[in-house]
């Protein structure tokens, strides 16, 4: 098994999981949470909690994988993950979520950290991208606090017939 548990100085990144059921449904049904998220609309019931589990519990190897974002007391606070990796090419796409109570501590920055150290290790990445929606600014700044480049805009994002200006990051880890 490829993705495993990981393991931060205030964090525990668990596999996502059925048990993440209740957890999934309120951090995707949270207005705030998805103020910034324009390829789905927010979770109105508990069976499209089911359906992300299902998209990301599929056996390896696949193209995605989300991880929860625990505090080492057991709550549960935030998401992150990747999403179309291809492994021929060592890139993937990198997204992540946090509950607003949690905001400003650092936790997402520490876990990202380790997820991209994970990436470059043991995925063999050599590029990470990040498509970011131009107005969330807390997103922009923590991709550029992790060595993130700005690489362009686009406005193909499309969402309830609007175009959705995104801004472009990528990191290209350093090969030895």
């Amino acid at each position: 098994m490829l993705f495993k548990e990981l393991e931060t100085e205030r964090l525990i990144l668990k596999n996502i999981s059925t048990e993440d059921r209740d957890f999934i449904f309120a951090e995707f049904s949270n207005a705030i949470i998805n103020k910034y998220l324009f390829d789905a609309e927010p979770l109105v019931d508990i069976h499209g909690a089911n359906e992300i589990i299902e998209f990301y519990v599929q056996p390896e190897p696949r193209a995605q994988h989300r991880w929860i974002l625990t505090t080492k007391e057991g709550t549960k606070i935030g998401t992150c993950g990747f999403h179309c990796w291809n492994p021929s090419e060592g890139i993937c796409d990198i997204g992540y979520d946090l509950n607003p109570d949690f905001e400003g501590r650092g936790y997402m920055q520490e876990a990202i950290k380790e997820v991209l150290q994970f990436a470059q290790n043991q995925m063999n990445l050599k590029k990470v991208n990040a498509c970011i929606y131009a107005e969330n600014e807390k997103s922009i700044r923590l991709v550029e606090k992790l060595g993130f480049d700005f690489n362009g805009e686009t406005e193909s994002l499309f969402f309830h017939g609007k175009e959705y200006l995104h801004k472009i990051y990528h990191l290209e880890f350093v090969l030895f």
